[in-house]
This record gives structure tokens, sequence and C-alpha cells, in this order.
């Protein structure tokens, strides 16, 4: 059991979850008690019960029973575990995609024929990617799982049928063009140039190098340390303690925040290569707290980066592109120079080989066909 989650095994089996509900008229706490045949069953009904004790649904004869308001009480029980980032990203799936859709619903109305109805209507109305069509369905599942739990009213037997995703192959810059942006890069490089050429020869995220500070930049130990994200995201959506990124303009409908990277696998050390370490010791400052795309105390906003390195790009006639692009030639680059999958994995920051071969290793064709010519040592007529 965690510390203060108050669920424990009974005698009989079952695991009791409990939770404060109210206070006596002494101030002592008045507890309400919750069973489940696993813990994680117990533990999500306690949670749910006590959401509704902060979070009541809307006020109404039926209002309570419409999926739209289920929606919005699973976001605010998801509110403290997820990152602001997901929950922004959910907000904004639920609000253009699934309450419009099942507007006026409630969970037992919606039949097979309408989940059916409603991938279509993501895949060829609005003309979804297959990816992003999976994520939203993937999403609604798991809205209805917190239906089934929290009032059984869902119909069981639904069934949610995945579009296949298949694989898009990604822009990566090919030697000619890499060599056409490494010198425009050198041309009088700056603390902006030096952040793309950090992006191109480290395969660090736009909001990592963003949120870069030099003191996570060891000269001694020649690493740098990836612990830190920046993102812009809308404004009031998301944890509302999250701090604002230090520097971050003032928006009304968005705003900057610092955070830890996208999961616990991207904390994570990178080896400094000699040209980088060179550079580093030519762009610090003397305050170790201050950005490194900056120089201060004040964090670049990724927009402006990202526009920076369009400006470049157009320079080296290099067209759709997009910063992400760095980051799949760098893996690339990796590879062909004979990086083991799981070095690789490790510096790009991901929780399993797999992502990194499916997403980020793009062999070109030259590299093919090198292995290809392999085979004539052992294939011959």
């Amino acid at each position: 059991m965690a510390r203060g989650e108050n669920v424990f095994r009974r005698k009989d089996g079952r695991y009791e979850a409990r939770y404060i509900k109210g206070r006596k008229a002494d101030g002592r706490p008045l507890y309400g008690y919750c069973y489940g045949k696993t813990y994680e069953e117990a533990k999500s009904k306690a949670d749910i019960a006590r959401n509704r004790l902060h979070f009541p649904e809307a006020p109404g004869q039926d209002g309570g029973r419409k999926l739209a308001v289920f929606c919005d009480n699973w976001l605010r029980a998801g509110s403290t575990r997820l990152k602001p980032s997901s929950l922004a990203k959910y907000h904004g799936d639920i609000e253009n995609h699934i309450k419009p859709f099942f507007a006026g619903k409630g969970p037992g109305d919606i039949n097979q024929d309408e989940v059916d109805a409603f991938t279509r209507a993501l895949l060829h109305e609005k003309k979804l990617s297959p990816k992003t069509v999976r994520g939203i369905l993937a999403l609604l599942r798991s809205i209805f799982s917190y239906i089934e739990k929290d009032s059984g009213e869902l119909r069981r037997g639904l069934e949610i049928t995945y579009p296949k995703d298949y694989r898009k192959m990604v822009k990566t810059l090919d030697a000619k063009e890499e060599k056409a942006l490494l010198r425009v890069l050198a041309r009088e490089m700056d603390l902006e140039k030096f952040g793309v050429y950090l992006a191109l020869r480290t395969g660090m995220r736009i909001g990592e190098l963003c949120a870069l500070r030099w003191c996570d930049i060891s000269s001694e130990d020649e690493t740098i340390y990836v612990a830190h994200t920046v993102q812009r995201l809308p404004r009031g959506i998301g944890q509302p303690e999250q701090p604002e990124a230090p520097g971050g303009k003032k928006d009304a409908r968005t705003v900057l925040v610092m955070g830890t990277p996208k999961s616990g696998s991207s904390l994570r050390l990178i080896p400094l290569m000699p040209d980088i370490a060179a550079l580093c010791s030519r762009f610090a400052p003397g305050a170790s707290e201050a950005f490194v795309l900056t120089g201060t105390d004040k964090c670049m906003d990724p927009r402006k980066l990202q526009r920076r390195l369009k400006k470049y790009l157009q320079e080296c006639q290099i067209g759709e592109a997009h910063f992400h692009t760095l980051r799949h030639t760098f893996a690339t680059r990796c590879i062909e120079v004979g990086f083991d999958v799981k070095t690789l994995s490790e510096l790009l920051g991901h929780s399993s080989i797999g992502i990194t071969m499916n997403q980020y290793v793009h062999p070109n064709l030259a590299l093919k066909r090198e292995n290809m010519e392999r085979l004539k040592t052992v294939i011959t007529i």
C-alpha cells in the first residue's frame, strides 16, 4: 500500500479504500468506503467518489447523465496525474471532436453504429490522419471505462476498431542539405544558430533546448543533462499551480509553461562532441542559471526558435522541413555511422528501442543500396 492512499486488503480477500467524505460535529473525519476485487479497482472507485465531492456534476434533471459531463469529470479526475500538455491535448480532442459528435447524448444512448460513424467522420469528413484518429479513439475508450466504473450506465459490448496506421516516410536532411545548413549556421554563429546546431548534433527536442540552462552543461564531464522542457499551452487548462516559464510573453489564450520532459526516459545525459564543447566555452556567460539560447534569466519561446530555423532553411533553399526534422536527421546519421540502437534510444530519451526503430531511424536509399551490395558475396548465378 502506498503511503496516504488508505487502501487495505480485507480478510475476505477484497480491497477496501477509505476516503474522507465530511466532518462530524466534533470535527472528526467522516469516512466513506469503496470496495473492489483488486487494489486498483478499489482505489479507482475511491478516487471517483472523492472527485465527486470536489467537482459535483452539473445541475439539472439529467445533466449529470450526459456524455459531455462525464468527459469533464474524467478530465478533472486526471488533473492530478497527467502532465499539463497531456491535459491540454485531451481537452482539445474532447471539445473539438467527442462533444460535438455526441452532443446531447447520454452514455446509454450510444450504440455500436454511432461509435463506427464517429470513426468514419474523423477519417473521411475531418480528414484526420489514422494516427490522430487512433489517439482520439483511445481517449474515448478511456472515458467509456471511466463511465462504467462510475455509474455502470454504458452498455457493455461496444467495440472500438482502430484504423490502421501506415507509417509515413518522414523528412530527413540528406548529406547535401545538411552541409548547406551547417554553412549557414557557421556563418556568424550566435546563440540561436547554436541552438539549431545543438538540435542537429544531439537530437534534443525544441522544448528541451529552450529550457536548457548553462548549469545543465558540465564542462568537466563534457555532458548535457536534459531535465526540463518548455511548452506553450492553452491558458487555464492543466494543473492550476503550474509555473509559468520565465520570460514568457503574455498571451490571452496561451501560456509558456516550464516542466519536466516528455517521460521519465527523457531525463538523460548526452556526451558533448569536441566542437560543441568548444562552442559552449565560447558562448557560456558568467551566470550558470542563465538559459543557453538567450544568455539571460528569460527562456526563449519555442515559436521564436522555429521561426529562426525556417529562415535558415530558406537561405539553404530547403523546403518542407521543421524542427523535428533535425531530430530525425540526427538519429539517421547515428545509424549510418554504426551506433547500436540501445545507445541511440537512450540519447533520444525513448522508453523503448522499438520507438527508436519505428519512428526515427530511416535509412536512406544509398545505405539500403550499400547493404544490398553485400549480398553479392553470398548470392551468385
